[in-house]
């Protein structure tokens, strides 16, 4: 770390004169307390375990937080390094003994570096069109992947891909986009089925359709509803595109809270129209982790701080809706025809360790008839994916994948579950570069459930 008082970005020149008034607004000090540098999470962290420095590891990163706050070192380029080589998996808040909440620290120190970074204009004109035109808008969202897919079939994207730098790595990794039909919307509202007599009703929900998640697995949303109205939930559809996760987490906290508005208060208005407090829901783990962070995200929002709150409190993993009812009969799975040989279920880092649902999605496997299952050694490690990880920084994703494909190579699975769509292209990509002969689903396409009882 240099100790000079200029802020130097990676890949920008060096301002000439931007002195860093107030060091302690770059990072959350108060919270930088809370770590006792016990070391419990250095094993925890996939960036510790392939470059074996402190600084790679959360208590190192929080070192370097707290130096940056008390103008000891500054925060230039090695620091913005060791920030971005994060992958915000969260591992080490399972493991942490103090309750550090690390992700929420990284996303605050990442949103004041940014402020501070002179970005190429390729990279800012990147960042604008991804974060600022294309997440957020259905239409933008729509266009991209028709053109995506047009690519793809005419070979487009194989014969440019490597001239496109991270948009051609980003074409590449991509799974082959279905046609226009498949990649239809789900209806507004879903009734759920209800059984002659059947006086234990569901509560109703309000499902996040997501941004990428319908232009890549609509299929899967699909499933999701499926299974969720057979279980007799009615489930009302956001028409929010994007939760903004991917804001949060890349240093667009500002974005971010734009788009947990629209989302809380499209939220609160569906709740007013049906009479009733609709339980948000989601099958994509990232946005799961990101929607139960809402009320602090908004907290001290005059316009929708407390909606915000109560928000957050609701959300729930479209699992944790259906275990309960396998575990009172009430509902019973069918065996999927399209699942060859053994399968593994790989935890995603958001589901497990941003927010603590680990038993549910495996109560829905164990519950499928005639369902081999493998288990994967380390399963909560992280598959290197973390959002736009992987294509902003293909070699160190790759590496972080490689152990979990031996582990996986060694397990007989010729399924791989997960339950987030970033992860699933991450295994994907992994498993096609091996020449692997191993099917990736989501969870929800191995859910089929026959008439409630």
């Amino acid at each position: 770390m240099s100790t000079g008082k200029e802020f130097a970005p990676p890949d920008a020149t060096p301002p000439q004169a931007d002195p860093i008034a107030h060091a302690r607004d770059l990072v959350d000090y108060a919270a930088s307390l809370d770590c006792i540098h016990c070391g419990l999470c250095i094993s925890s962290c996939p960036t510790y375990r392939i470059s074996g420095r402190e600084s790679a590891s959360p208590r190192g990163r929080i070192h370097l937080m707290r130096a940056a706050a008390e103008s000891r070192v500054e925060a230039d380029a090695d620091f913005a390094e060791e920030m971005d080589y994060c992958l915000v998996c969260r591992n080490c808040e399972s493991v942490c003994p103090a309750g550090v909440q690390f992700g929420r620290m990284m996303e605050l120190t990442r949103d004041g570096l940014e402020s501070r970074r002179q970005r190429k204009l390729s990279a800012r004109l990147a960042r604008w069109l991804g974060f600022r035109i294309v997440l957020p808008s259905r239409l933008a969202l729509r266009l991209v992947g028709t053109l995506t897919r047009l690519m793809q079939v005419t070979g487009l994207a194989r014969m440019f891909a490597p001239a496109l730098g991270a948009a051609g790595r980003a074409l590449q990794s991509l799974p082959a986009l279905p046609p226009a039909r498949e990649r239809a919307l789900l209806p507004a509202r879903n009734r759920g089925l209800r059984n002659t007599g059947d006086s234990d009703a569901r509560p109703a929900l309000f499902m996040l359709e997501g941004c990428a998640q319908p232009e890549l697995f609509g299929h899967v949303n699909r499933s999701t509803v499926d299974a969720l109205c057979a279980a007799g939930h009615d489930v009302h559809v956001a028409r929010a595109v994007c939760c903004g996760a991917l804001h949060a987490h890349n240093g667009e906290l500002d974005q971010a809270r734009q788009l947990a508005r629209i989302y809380v208060q499209e939220w609160v208005r569906s709740c007013a129209a049906e009479g009733a407090e609709l339980i948000p829901i989601t099958n994509a783990s990232g946005c799961g982790a990101h929607l139960r962070e809402y009320g602090e995200l908004l907290a001290g929002d005059a316009q929708c701080g407390a909606d915000a709150a109560r928000f957050s409190a609701l959300v729930r993993d479209w699992s944790e809706l259906l275990s309960p009812r396998i575990a009172d009969g009430s509902l019973k799975l069918t065996a999927p025809t399209n699942v060859s040989g053994p399968v593994a279920w790989d935890d995603p880092c958001h589901l497990c360790h941003g927010q603590g649902v680990r038993e549910d999605p495996r109560v829905l496997l164990k519950a499928i008839p005639g369902l081999e299952q493998v288990e994967l050694h380390d399963s909560e490690s992280c598959c290197g994916s973390a959002g736009i990880y992987s294509l902003l920084r293909p070699a160190d994703g790759a590496a972080i994948l490689a152990p979990k494909l031996e582990t996986l190579a060694n397990s007989g699975a010729r399924t791989l579950v997960t339950s987030n769509p970033g992860c699933q292209m991450q295994w994907l990509a992994g498993i096609r570069s091996k020449g692997m002969d191993v099917r990736v689903v989501h969870l929800a396409e191995l859910v089929q459930p026959t008439q409630r009882t």
